[in-house]
């Protein structure tokens, strides 16, 4: 700690220093190319002067060093960490779906920062609608491919979220725990342990897209030219800036800054005819890109209009001539000012995506632009298709909508490219809607009143809750592709609904958890599982027995993702506190134990694990019984700890029992039931019991293809298990081929 406050004076120190260091050598210059004064030829007094200077310099330098010792030690306040490493969110920059036209030169220039030694800062700035985040993702996927480790960071015009973001970055990079958990004590200022580290790794781009705050990004009051906050120009690696604020004096003298311009006629041309080849000709496409003003976003929006067949307008002649017809007032459209000018870029945008959705509108599209702005409240992620309904458009906007109405909206925003619909990944994947980055970013900004943002918001979370109940309730694997959709819209969910209905935006959260977890979603699950707890933490307190269990099932989805020592450490946390709070004997307790031995078994330590277990498995023999669903599990896990003891006889026989007890109880196609064969099946391999193990094991593969889907985790985990169980006995056979041969020989 005392080590980074030194860092932080010396850092002032050497600032002041360079200002009378450039004053003396700005003497030294007059003195050395100009002209002697008078009093300059007296030598004397030259030289007591620069001692004079060099005094005062070291006086300044040691006051500053005593009144930053003066602070007292522990005056830095608890930094709220709970996010940290878990982020909630993506941090993988957007993707490029067309060409970037036009910023060539752009593209080298950050390419260059990013290959070159010495890291530090670029800003990519300008108006809105010039393309800066296209750019920034452009550059990103560049550093990626040369083997950069890339991370994405939104700007939410939150200090806080943004400490949060830059620290899981850096800890991503390899910042430590125990740095994280000084910064969360006080015991250190977290930007400057994100800096420290990040200062000594290479090889990286991180992106804050959308700073158009900057004064609000923090920590404190000062502002980021001074280069104490959150962005800095000192790390190892690349910090790329993305802003409308385009004055030197922001960000300072050490950042540097890449003006974005308007497109020239040519690259704008060329996005044009990317998109409507045959609308016109070049010259053509060029005279429309300069009546948009060069403007990225407004090119494509066109474009795209312009290439659907039903469009009143087809040529870019024309459309120019309707854009000539309707927007002839506004300032910033015919001239180059709406570069410079964000609000004036902004309107030029708006308004072209209103041709598009004023013609929706004339041909009976009425609802195209409230669900355009609707979609736009939602976070940047996918939507599943279901969530649109009529019921939820009019409960949000009061309009009548029916399933006829909406389909044709929807399809007519995706007719003119302001809506995408990403392509499934497989056969199970459900309907998704998606707005480009942009025209959400545009379209919420013209929503920033209370009304009807909070209304339509409400009527978000209503119909959200009921669409986790609706997939929750739909039974094998066929909500699965929906639960993934809907997992990213669910921690605001929670924000918003915290304290006034806290308990059920939680228990949806949870809800879904859990069947993310059945999907075999570990990370999805990991990311609602810590939101969970860090609301519960805060709303409930540490220890309200629903935030133990959130703090249960969190270590259980560590686990899950193989962090087992991290898992383990948090179920005995949580043990303890059940222990003490709920008691030993309690259901909370007995299912917190069980997941610490399973924690400690994935870790090696067997053998405490499996005693672990065995007193798990006896309490819940004499408190649930021997055949209820939970006693089962301790026992199916007492056999695994066995088993990796090498008590594999044993672990055969307690497998064989509880096997028999799953398919009775809870039926043969139970994916508990697939578990305990699949286990079973393992011991046997372990006995040296290939044929019988290889049985098992293409039965259980078979079962779980039709239950689970043939990409679902354990599914795949059951066809390497049969893989293996194939080769042994192989391996077996040939074993015995060429010792009958040895004896055959013998004799």
């Amino acid at each position: 700690m005392a080590g980074n406050r030194r860092a932080a004076r010396v850092g002032s120190a050497v600032s002041g220093g360079s200002a009378l260091i450039a004053f003396l050598v700005g003497i030294v210059t007059n003195y050395v190319t100009a002209e002697l004064p008078k009093w300059a030829e007296n030598t004397l007094l030259v030289w007591s002067v620069f001692a004079g200077l060099a005094l005062v310099s070291l006086g300044l330098f040691f006051w500053e060093r005593r009144l930053a010792a003066g602070a007292p030690d522990g005056g830095r306040p608890p930094v709220p960490l709970g996010r940290i490493a878990a982020g909630g969110h993506s941090m993988n920059p957007p993707t490029v779906p067309a060409p970037v036209r036009g910023r060539e030169a752009e593209l080298e220039r950050i390419g260059a920062l990013v290959r070159g030694p010495g890291g530090g800062m670029a800003v990519v700035c300008g108006a809105g609608g010039l393309g800066k985040t296209t750019l920034a993702a452009e550059a990103a996927a560049q550093a990626r491919a040369q083997g950069q480790v890339v991370v994405w960071i939104r700007w939410r015009d939150d200090p806080e979220r943004l400490g949060q973001d830059l620290a899981q970055a850096a800890h991503i990079l390899g910042l430590p725990e125990s740095r994280l958990e000084e910064a969360r004590t006080g015991r250190v200022s977290l930007v400057d342990a994100v800096w420290e580290h990040l200062a000594t790794v290479t090889g990286w781009l991180i992106v804050v897209d959308n700073v158009d705050t900057p004064t609000r990004v923090g920590p404190g009051t000062g502002p980021p030219s001074a280069y104490r906050g959150w962005l800095r120009p000192h790390g190892g690696g690349l910090l790329l800036v993305t802003s409308r604020d385009t004055a030197g004096q922001t960000w300072g003298s050490e950042a540097g800054l890449i003006h974005l311009q308007p497109l020239a006629d040519d690259a704008g041309a060329a996005v044009l005819l990317d998109a409507a080849p045959h609308a016109g000709t070049a010259a053509e496409a060029e005279a429309l890109a300069a009546r948009l003003g060069g403007l990225p976003l407004a090119l494509n929006a066109a474009g795209t209009y312009l290439s659907v067949p039903t469009s009143r307008h087809r040529t870019f002649t024309t459309y120019q001539h309707a854009l000539e017809a309707e927007f002839a007032d506004l300032l910033g459209a015919e001239h180059p000012s709406a570069a410079t000018d964000p609000a004036v870029a902004r309107s030029v945008v708006r308004h072209t995506w209103d041709l598009s959705l004023d013609q929706l509108h004339s041909d009976g599209y009425t609802l195209a632009r409230p669900v355009l702005q609707l979609l736009a409240l939602l976070e940047p992620a996918p939507v599943p298709r279901t969530l649109i309904t009529p019921e939820f458009v009019t409960d949000a906007t009061g309009m009548p909508a029916t399933a006829a109405t909406v389909d044709a909206a929807l399809a007519g925003l995706h007719q003119y490219g302001l809506l995408r619909t990403p392509e499934a990944d497989s056969s199970a994947a459900v309907g998704q809607l998606q707005l480009h980055p942009l025209v959400r970013e545009v379209t919420a900004h013209t929503l920033t009143r209370p009304e009807p943002a909070n209304t339509w918001l409400t009527a978000f979370d209503d119909h959200l809750a009921r669409a986790v109940d609706a997939v929750a309730g739909v039974p094998g694997r066929t909500g699965w592709p929906t639960a993934r959709l809907l997992a990213p819209h669910l921690p605001a969910h929670l924000d918003r609904n915290t304290p006034h209905n806290y308990s059920s935006a939680r228990n949806a959260l949870a809800d879904l958890a859990g069947l993310l977890g059945a999907a075999g979603a570990a990370s999805e699950e990991l990311l609602l599982r810590r939101h969970i707890l860090d609301s519960d933490n805060r709303v409930l307190g540490p220890e309200h027995p629903a935030a133990l269990t959130g703090s249960n099932n969190l270590a259980a989805a560590l686990n899950d993702l193989g962090e087992h020592q991290q898992a383990a450490e948090l179920h005995q946390q949580t043990l303890t506190d059940h222990e003490r709070i709920l008691g030993p004997d309690h259901p909370d307790t007995l299912s917190s134990r069980n997941n610490l031995a399973n924690a400690l078994n994935d870790l090696g330590e067997h053998q405490q694990a499996a005693e672990l277990h065995q007193q798990t498995l006896t309490d819940h023999e004499r408190i649930l019984g021997p055949d209820h669903p939970i006693t089962l599990t301790s026992r199916n896990n007492l056999a695994n700890a066995l088993n990796d003891l090498g008590e594999h006889q044993q672990a055969a026989e307690l497998h064989q029992q509880t096997l028999t007890d799953h398919e009775r109880i809870l039926g043969p196609d139970h994916p508990i039931t697939l578990t305990s064969r699949n286990n079973l099946a393992a011991a046997l391999h372990d006995l040296g019991e290939y044929q019988q193990a290889g049985e098992l094991h293409q039965q259980n593969l078979t079962d779980r293809e039709r239950v689970l889907g043939p990409d679902h985790p354990d599914t795949l985990s059951s066809r390497n298990n049969l893989a293996n169980a194939q080769a042994r006995l192989a391996e077996a056979g040939r074993r015995r081929w060429w010792q009958r041969g040895r004896r055959s020989r013998s004799t």
